[in-house]
C-alpha cells in the first residue's frame, strides 16, 4: 500500500512539474520598460524614447486615465493623460554636451493598448524629443541619462547612433537593440536584464554619412510575453457551467505544479515532519494553512495595488515578504534545535543511568550457574533496550510550529493569482476570480500536504533501517538545524532582493 501511495505521489509529482513550468513571464508582471534611441545630429539631439508597462502597472496608469470611471477610455483622456506624462517623463530625460544641459522637447507621443494577460492590457508609450546644440568643428563629450522610474523593475535598454557628418567615439552603449525598442526580449537575456541608465560618448564633426540599421535580436529565441496558463482562465468567454468546473480543476492543477518551483517552503516541511511525530491530521492542517495565508496574501497584494500604490510598490513587498517568511523559519528553527536537543541529552543521561544501574552491577553472590544465566539475562535486556532504542525518538508535533510553518509556505502570493485577481476586477468576474484564487491555492497547498502524508507514511520504513541507534536518536536535532539554515537562507535572500545586503 505504502508503495503505490509512492508511486502516485511520484507520478503526480511529474506532471504538475512538467505543468508548472509553463507559468514564468519573460520579465514579470509588475515591470516598467524603458529604451532610448539617441541620434546625434549635426545641429541637434533626437530621441525616441519607449516606455512598455507589463500587465500590474497598466492595470494602474489605466485607471488613472479613465477619468470619468466609465471603463472605456476615449481620445479626450488619452490625449489627457499622454501630455501630463510627457512632461513627467520628458523631465527625467538629461542631456548635457560638456557639462551644459540641453533642455529636451518633446515634439510628438503616443499611446497604444495591447492585449496582456488574464483580459488586462498592457501600455506602450513613445515619445520623439528634440534638444538643440551648438554646431562646433572641436570634440565635445555628451552624456544621455534616464531617472524615470528609477525605483521599478524592468528593461532598461539605451543605443546611441550619429547623423550623417558625425561621428561618435568612445561609446558605453550599442548602437542597434537588441529587443526590437522593446517588441521582442531575447530569452537568453531576460535572467540578467539589461539595466543600461546612461550613455556617454565623444561627438566630432565629419565622419561617413551614416548607414541605416534595422534592429537585430540577439542569438536565441526571440519573445514577448509567455502565456501565463493561470491568468489566461479569467479571460475564458465561454463561462458556462462545464467550462467553470474545468478552469477551476486547471487552476486546482496549476497551483499544485507551482508549489513544486523553488520556494515554498517544501524542503523546511520535509525536514519538520522527518524530526517530528507527526500524523496525517499535522500535514492536512499544514495544508489548510497554506491555503488560507497563500489567498489572504493575494486579497493584501491587490488591496496595495489598487489602493496605496501610490505609496508602496507592490513589487517592492515582495522581498519582505521573503525575508518575513524566513525569519518566522529561522525563529522556529532555534527553538526546535534548543528543546530537541535538550530532549537528546536528557535521554542520553537516562540511558547512561539505566546502563550503570542495569546488567553490570547485578548481584554476584550466587554461583556460576545462577551468574552466568543473569550474566545472559541482563545482557539480553540490555541488547533489546539498544535495538529499542534505533528507532527514531521524535517529539510530539508542536500546532503552534506546523501554524508557523503553514504561514511561512503561503506567506509569499503568486503574481499569476494576483493577475487573475485583477483581471477579475477589470472583467467584472469577482466571484469567479476569487474562485480561481482558491483553487489556486488549494492546489499549491496539496502538494505540501502530500508531502507531509508521504514522510508520514515513509518514517515507518526509515525507522526500521539497520542504522546506528544514536544517529536516528540525533535526527530530530539534524532536522531543527536543517529547518534553521533553509530560514537562514531565505531570510538573506529577503535581504538582498531588498537591495539592503549586496552580493
Amino acid at each position: 500500500m505504502r508503495r503505490l501511495i509512492l508511486r502516485i505521489v511520484l507520478a503526480l509529482g511529474l506532471l504538475l512539474g512538467w505543468v508548472g513550468q509553463a507559468e514564468a513571464h519573460p520579465l514579470g508582471n509588475f515591470t516598467i520598460n524603458q529604451f532610448s534611441r539617441v541620434e546625434v545630429r549635426q545641429t541637434a539631439v533626437h530621441v525616441h524614447y519607449v516606455v512598455d508597462m507589463a500587465e500590474i502597472p497598466s492595470f494602474q496608469a489605466l485607471q488613472a486615465i479613465d477619468a470619468d470611471g466609465d471603463g472605456q477610455l476615449n481620445t479626450n483622456e488619452q490625449q489627457a493623460y499622454l501630455e501630463q506624462q510627457a512632461v513627467a517623463l520628458a523631465s527625467g530625460l538629461h542631456v548635457s554636451l560638456d557639462g551644459v544641459a540641453l533642455p529636451l522637447r518633446v515634439d510628438q507621443h503616443d499611446l497604444s493598448m495591447l492585449p496582456g494577460q488574464g483580459g488586462l492590457n498592457t501600455l506602450r508609450m513613445t515619445f520623439d524629443l528634440s534638444a538643440a546644440r551648438p554646431s562646433t568643428n572641436s570634440s565635445i563629450s555628451m552624456v544621455y541619462r534616464v531617472d524615470n522610474y528609477s525605483e521599478r523593475l524592468g528593461w532598461r535598454e539605451i543605443i546611441a547612433v550619429a547623423a550623417d557628418g558625425v561621428t561618435l567615439a568612445e561609446l558605453n552603449v550599442p548602437a542597434v537593440s537588441i529587443s526590437d525598442e522593446l517588441r521582442s526580449y531575447p530569452e537568453d537575456a531576460l535572467s540578467s536584464p539589461l539595466d543600461m541608465r546612461e550613455a556617454r560618448m565623444q561627438i566630432a564633426s565629419g565622419g561617413p554619412a551614416a548607414v541605416p540599421t534595422t534592429p537585430q535580436v540577439a542569438a536565441g529565441r526571440p519573445s514577448t510575453r509567455a502565456d501565463d496558463q493561470l491568468a489566461a482562465l479569467i479571460a475564458n468567454r465561454d463561462l458556462t457551467p462545464g467550462a467553470i468546473v474545468i478552469a477551476l480543476a486547471l487552476a486546482f492543477i496549476l497551483g499544485a505544479g507551482h508549489a513544486l518551483t523553488p520556494g515554498h517552503g517544501k524542503t523546511i516541511v520535509a525536514a519538520y515532519l522527518v524530526g517530528a511525530r507527526g500524523t496525517a491530521r499535522h500535514a492536512i492542517f499544514l495544508g489548510l494553512t497554506t491555503t488560507l495565508t497563500h489567498t489572504a496574501g493575494v486579497f493584501l497584494l491587490g488591496f496595495v495595488t489598487l489602493a496605496i500604490s501610490r505609496y508602496i510598490l507592490p513589487e517592492q513587498i515582495y522581498p519582505w515578504l521573503e525575508f518575513a517568511s524566513g525569519l518566522m523559519v529561522v525563529v522556529l528553527g532555534i527553538a526546535l534545535f534548543r528543546s530537541r536537543l535538550l530532549l537528546l541529552l536528557q535521554r542520553n543521561k537516562q540511558d547512561a543511568h539505566s546502563h550503570d544501574d542495569g546488567w553490570l552491577d547485578h548481584d554476584h553472590e550466587h554461583g556460576p550457574d545462577t551468574h552466568t544465566h543473569e550474566h545472559d539475562q541482563a545482557l539480553a535486556d540490555w541488547a533489546a533496550g539498544r535495538a529499542a532504542g534505533q528507532k527514531i525518538e521524535q517529539p510530539d508535533v508542536s500546532w503552534r510550529s506546523l501554524l508557523a510553518l503553514g504561514v511561512s509556505g503561503g506567506l509569499i502570493p503568486c503574481p499569476s493569482a494576483l493577475i487573475v485577481l485583477l483581471g477579475a476586477i477589470a472583467l467584472g468576474r469577482i466571484g469567479f476570480g476569487l474562485l480561481l484564487i482558491l483553487s489556486f491555492s488549494v492546489g499549491l497547498a496539496s502538494v505540501l500536504t502530500a508531502l507531509g502524508v508521504l514522510l508520514v507514511y515513509a518514517r515507518g520504513l526509515f525507522e526500521k533501517m539497520p542504522v546506528n541507534g544514536m544517529l536516528m536518536r540525533a535526527l530530530p536535532v539534524l532536522s531543527a538545524a536543517l529547518v534553521t539554515i533553509a530560514g537562514g537562507i531565505i531570510t538573506y535572500g529577503g535581504l538582498v532582493q531588498a537591495g539592503i545586503v549586496r552580493l
